[in-house]
């Protein structure tokens, strides 16, 4: 999600944040079983994979924001 930032930056707001650091894996934990359940290896009903996807971009919209209050 944060490609285009260095990584020592993501990594000492992570240190620096606990928050940021919940919801940054958080994402991760959302963004791995989105795919998962589009692939088919994760077995789920379309009404869980619409919620998982929106709470991801919640996700990653919270996390954007705390980045760029940072810098």
């Amino acid at each position: 999600m944060f490609e285009g930032q260095p990584q020592a930056e993501i990594e000492a707001l992570m240190k620096a944040n606990p928050e940021f650091r919940q919801l940054y894996y958080r994402h991760r934990e959302l963004n791995q079983k989105v795919l998962d359940a589009e692939l088919g290896v994760l077995p789920i009903d379309d009404s869980t994979l619409s919620q998982m996807k929106r709470e991801k971009l919640a996700t990653k919209e919270r996390l954007l924001q705390m980045y760029e209050r940072a810098h």
